[in-house]
């Protein structure tokens, strides 16, 4: 059985937005272990903490992306489940739309805000834009939205019995 365009996209989607996150997680991981042998070591770095901030950041932001595809975000299922299936559709296809039309309002937002920030910068690494490190509001929002719109709208497909009720 071959898989289909919208499944091989989700597959493919969701492996970046993995490699992105695992990226981000040993990253944090290397900064943080850096920063503490450093302060062990009599020598702190300016910048760990503020840099390890903004990574968190990034991490919960791509993660957020990531559990969206997965549909892995807190939800009811049971009381949802509970429901006959057309209430179920007409939820599912409701809440998708209400998370994407928030999305798509924070992406505008954080787009609309990126030129306020491009002349302040990290506080402890100048060279850096916070415009740069802003920049993750608007980039998962986008990633958000798509991983909503490459899954199908209604909930499950229902049982033959609640289809003939």
């Amino acid at each position: 059985m071959t898989a289909s365009v919208p499944d091989g996209f989700r597959r493919g989607y969701a492996r970046i937005l993995e490699w992105v996150v695992s990226a981000l997680v040993i990253a944090l991981a290397v900064e943080v272990t850096a920063g503490v042998i450093f302060r062990f070591a009599g020598h702190s770095l300016d910048w760990y903490d503020e840099v390890a901030s903004v990574m968190l950041a990034w991490l919960t932001f791509y993660g957020a992306a990531l559990a969206s595809l997965k549909r892995a975000h807190i939800g009811c299922p049971e009381l949802v489940d509970a429901l006959p299936w057309r209430w179920r559709r007409a939820i599912g296809i409701l809440v998708q739309l209400l998370v994407i039309a928030f999305f798509v309002l924070l992406g505008s937002v954080g787009a609309w805000i990126m030129p306020v920030l491009a002349t302040d910068s990290l506080t402890s690494l100048p060279q850096v834009p916070m415009s740069f490190v802003q920049s993750v509001i608007p980039i998962s929002s986008v990633l958000i939205v798509i991983a909503g719109r490459s899954e199908p709208a209604a909930a499950e497909v229902p049982a033959v019995s609640e289809a003939l009720q």
